[in-house]
């Protein structure tokens, strides 16, 4: 949102969670309503991880993908916050004394999604440019520091470069302020062919669209979806999605909504943004070796332009393949993710 949003409110519960004596706490806060321009709205529920707490240094924005949650990223976002304040350098040269640099990780509930899932207001359409606003409306109510770094997994990718691509646009206002860094994980930066993929996704989304109403059980579901021939990793992860009502059990997400995010997604282009990336900022992508979803044209492309010599005041992209891996990146191989990203990690020393 553009204009400045005056007259904020909040009315959050925070819950704060010590995972561990030493390690990352986890602070988790519901959508908060607000009003500005004469309009009420609500902002998107998140969860915050932090390695300490003294004030941190900087800011990760950490985006889940189609159909699924901040929460999925937890258990990475603390071993990469962990890893990131072990490994900060010295920021003083004239001193032996190791100086630590703190990370915040915000995991969002992208709209439609979790605990953002039927929020009211939002603008419309449900698409990528409205998810990426959402992002800024948050930063905005907040007061935060924009984010150093927007990290998003598959629909979660392209939501961090719609992001980018609005800062640069001058979307989100003269406050706005480009992130450093982009994380693309597994998510295919241009048009998405569904005659170049498995069409996995489709199939997934209708039949959800055919599943009877009210549902009966998770059990149900599961066992419905195994029926059909999908994985058994797949249709528990489904089942994760349904929350009980009464005595039957009802989506944590809103299922149209989400197809039209993902006809958005699928629509999307965002190749020009990787053409010319704007100043300072760096735009990575990891591919997932086993994964379906990257055409050999797209690899070719993204080879070409990592290599790319860059132009004076032009940001630049880069490449990363991960090994042993499907599309779910932070649960087939969440320790090669991590040698990836934690060493390539901006840095503000």
């Amino acid at each position: 949102m553009a204009k400045v949003l005056g007259n904020a409110f909040r009315r959050s519960r925070l819950l704060f969670v010590t995972a561990s004596p030493s390690g990352p706490r986890l602070t988790i806060s519901p959508p908060s309503p607000f009003y500005g321009g004469g309009r009420s709205f609500e902002t998107l529920a998140f969860e915050e991880i932090k390695t300490s707490e003294k004030p941190y240094d900087s800011t990760a924005f950490v985006l889940h993908g189609l159909l699924g949650s901040g929460r999925n990223w937890r258990s990475f976002s603390r071993d990469l916050a962990a890893q990131l304040q072990k490994s900060s350098p010295s920021r003083d040269m004239f001193s032996s004394e190791k100086q630590v640099l703190f990370w915040r990780m915000v995991l969002v509930d992208i709209r439609n999604h979790g605990r953002s899932a039927g929020l009211k207001e939002l603008d419309l359409p449900h698409n990528m440019f409205n998810g990426a606003k959402d992002m800024a409306n948050l930063v905005k109510f907040h007061g935060w520091a924009w984010p150093d770094v927007v990290l998003g997994h598959s629909m979660g990718g392209k939501v961090a470069l719609q992001f980018a691509a609005s800062c640069a646009h001058g979307d989100y206002g003269e406050s706005a302020i480009m992130p450093k860094q982009l994380w693309v994980l597994d998510s295919v930066p241009g048009e998405v062919n569904s005659n170049e993929t498995s069409g996995e996704v489709e199939k997934v989304l209708q039949t959800l669209q055919d599943l009877p109403s009210p549902l009966p059980s998770r059990k149900w579901v599961i066992d419905h979806m195994l029926s059909l021939g999908f994985s058994k990793m797949l249709s528990n992860w489904i089942g994760s999605n349904l929350n009980n009502d009464g005595e039957h059990v009802e989506w944590a997400f809103d299922l149209q909504a989400c197809i039209d995010m993902f006809n958005s997604y699928r629509e999307e282009s965002y190749w020009s943004l990787l053409e010319s990336p704007p100043n300072e900022l760096e735009i990575a992508i990891v591919r997932a070796e086993n994964s379906d979803r990257w055409p050999e044209h797209v690899v070719n492309r993204l080879n070409h332009l990592s290599q790319k010599r860059r132009v004076p005041k032009e940001g630049k992209v880069s490449f990363h393949l991960l090994p042993k891996s499907g599309h779910w990146v932070h649960v087939d191989n969440p320790k090669g993710l991590l040698e990836i990203v934690a060493p390539n990690f901006y840095s503000n020393a």
